[in-house]
């Protein structure tokens, strides 16, 4: 099987002394691809020059996550701008809107989703996107545009079915991360992961994050990496009745086409 994970926090300080062999864990793991995600300037850098240093296995984004949407200068958002252009970059983002823990005040937040959601249209690229508690403004400002986009992924999707409804009818993919492997935070989404459509459906780690809890036998460390993106789809399959096969050939085929990889 080919997996595609479509969101890895590879430039993180957590991978800083093992790299490679998270590297050569993930790909004896069975992983095609990993989309290496920016979430400010730095990682945004940091992530492009990784996804040059071998392009058939990474490529990643380029954006200003919505905990850090205050510091959207215009120079910040030009260098992201400029970032975004380049070929190894896949996705404007990640952005969106995250009214949780408004580290960002919202209406910072808001315009900085705009100028990424307008930066999207202009290079006809896809959008990589973040949204918790705040649903309502973000599906306004992504229904206003989305005519105009190329497409997207509401990634880490963990909200409502109601949501989930408004995403799909705008023909957005869903990221499922092992918020999926939780009993206790995931059982909603675990219940509503049946309703996504095969050709709508992506998987990922966002790695050091969300270590799946259902790793048999659990890790020493509570790192999280794309090698565990198996345990994922396992999950994903269980709740939704189909077959890990189907749903690793799907979601890396759904991969390859929203974010035009070769692999």
């Amino acid at each position: 099987m080919k997996l595609v994970d479509i969101g890895a926090n590879l430039t993180h300080q957590a991978f800083s002394h093992d790299l490679e062999k998270v590297i050569a864990d993930a790909e004896a793991a069975g992983l095609a691809h990993i989309i290496i995600t920016g979430t400010d300037l730095e990682s945004s850098q940091a992530a492009c020059e990784l996804a040059s240093s071998k392009n058939s296995f990474f490529s990643s984004t380029a954006g200003l996550h919505p905990h850090v949407a205050a510091a959207c200068s215009d120079q910040t958002f030009q260098q992201i701008a400029r970032l975004a252009r380049r070929a190894q970059v896949v996705a404007v983002g990640e952005t969106g809107l995250d009214f949780n823990r408004n580290y960002s005040p919202p209406a910072a937040q808001i315009e900085s989703y705009e100028r990424h959601l307008q930066l999207a249209i202009e290079l006809e690229k896809p959008l990589f996107l973040h949204q918790r508690d705040a649903h309502a403004e973000f599906f306004k400002l992504l229904k206003k545009y989305r005519a105009e986009i190329t497409g997207g992924v509401v990634h880490c999707f963990t909200d409502s079915e109601s949501a989930l409804e408004d995403y799909l009818d705008l023909d957005m993919y869903i990221g499922i991360t092992a918020w999926i492997c939780d009993e206790k935070r995931g059982k909603l989404l675990q219940r509503l992961v049946a309703q996504i459509p095969e050709d709508r459906l992506l998987i990922e780690t966002d790695a050091p994050y969300l270590l799946p809890k259902t790793l048999q036998p659990k890790p020493k460390t509570r790192r999280n990496e794309p090698k565990h993106l198996t345990e994922v789809l396992r999950c994903v399959a269980e709740h939704t009745g189909r077959s890990q096969t189907l749903l690793a050939a799907a979601t890396a085929s759904n991969a390859a086409l929203l974010f035009k990889l070769q692999f």
